[in-house]
């Protein structure tokens, strides 16, 4: 028997790698799709913490919404699928190292103890993922704000993303993450409501799981006050997924405030508020646009909170760097006729601990 030439060897070895990296790929995607969260339209969120304070005394309330970026998108670091694309990390990394991350999610701890509000409206939590090296972040936040209730929706429940998909040994991996919303005040109903749109198969086993963390708090006076925290869809070229999904949120918002209620909706939009300006910046920010909400969305008698004079959010193709990096504004406050805007600010961290700087907020309810 002749042995093969070193050619036929070779184009032997080529094609059953080849063949190796499509059984990989092929396995990895009904690996997801056997295993995919499909969470119910309607899930009632059992309290992860408890408050002290049952009903509402006070007219005026205090908010703050932030995207923490998994504790893993602070100044000094940049996310690979913006910058590379989903094939391969190149020169940027898939996650932070431990010590990097340990940073960043101690200053978004701090913070949170040092910005004290009624509501803590937060997206991109994660509690047990490996791009936050496994840290159950909802926890470590409840650490510096004890008294507080907390209820998690999650939105991101894959058992493993296999990207870089040319990287197997490096992939983003298991990831649990969601909205994670902190209360003074102990709520009468906590529920995670399903957005509706998502994303062809196989993409949509791998993506998020969009939602509303919906809550009732009662008032002393018999009222409630209804709080949504949102994280509205990224990666949604044309912006289909996020017009089904503002239709839900108006519906939802609506319906609330016919009942009586008071409404406040807060988190990352994902869009920029109906006549945003970028112009309004304090000097020395590149700014960058997103597909706009459209300001016939809701009655004009509804109004959008948002500080015009710092960005809330960068690009994350690179590295933080100030005045180069672009930035925009897409974490804000929506609220009903029936609340008042007292007080809005950015929280200006320079994005040293996540890719969004926080955003505070006083109202008044009347």
């Amino acid at each position: 028997m002749k042995n093969k030439s070193p050619l036929k060897k070779a184009i032997t070895i080529i094609f059953s790698l080849i063949g190796l990296f499509l059984l990989y790929v092929i396995g990895a995607i009904l690996y997801a799709t056997v295993t995919d969260y499909q969470p119910e339209d309607a899930l009632a969120l059992r309290p992860r913490y408890d408050a002290k304070v049952a009903a509402i005394q006070d007219s005026t309330l205090s908010f703050m919404t932030w995207n923490i970026g998994y504790g893993g998108l602070g100044a000094k670091s940049d996310f690979f699928y913006e910058d590379e694309g989903s094939l391969r990390s190149g020169k940027s990394a898939v996650r932070p190292d431990k010590a990097t991350s340990d940073a960043y999610f101690a200053g978004i701890q701090k913070t949170i103890k040092d910005n004290p509000v009624d509501f803590y409206l937060l997206q991109e939590v994660d509690t047990l993922s490996k791009r936050g090296h496994y840290r159950n972040q909802l926890k470590g936040i409840h650490d510096v704000i004890p008294d507080y209730f907390a209820s998690f929706a999650t939105n991101y429940n894959v058992k493993r993303v296999p990207l870089p998909v040319l990287e197997p040994w490096d992939v983003y991996g298991k990831v649990v993450g969601g909205l994670g919303t902190y209360a003074k005040y102990q709520p009468d109903i906590a529920t995670r409501l399903q957005l509706p749109g998502n994303y062809s198969w196989p993409t949509r086993v791998f993506q998020l799981d969009r939602c509303v963390a919906y809550h009732e708090f009662p008032l002393a006076s018999g009222k409630k006050i209804v709080v949504m925290n949102v994280h509205n869809s990224a990666f949604d070229k044309g912006g289909k997924l996020k017009k089904q999904q503002m239709a839900f949120i108006q519906n939802l918002a609506m319906d609330a405030y016919k009942q009586g209620n008071y409404v406040v909706v807060g988190g990352d939009w994902n869009q920029n508020p109906p006549g945003f300006r970028p112009q309004t910046y304090q000097p020395g920010y590149t700014t960058k646009l997103a597909i706009p909400i459209d300001a016939s969305a809701f009655p004009e008698d509804w109004v959008w909170v948002y500080a015009p004079d710092f960005p809330t959010n960068r690009s994350v193709k690179d590295p933080y760097v100030p005045g180069k990096t672009p930035v925009t504004t897409i974490d804000f406050f929506l609220l009903s006729p029936n609340v008042q805007a007292l007080k809005v600010q950015v929280v200006d961290l320079d994005f040293a601990f996540s890719d969004h700087q926080p955003v505070k907020m006083q109202v008044l309810l009347k």
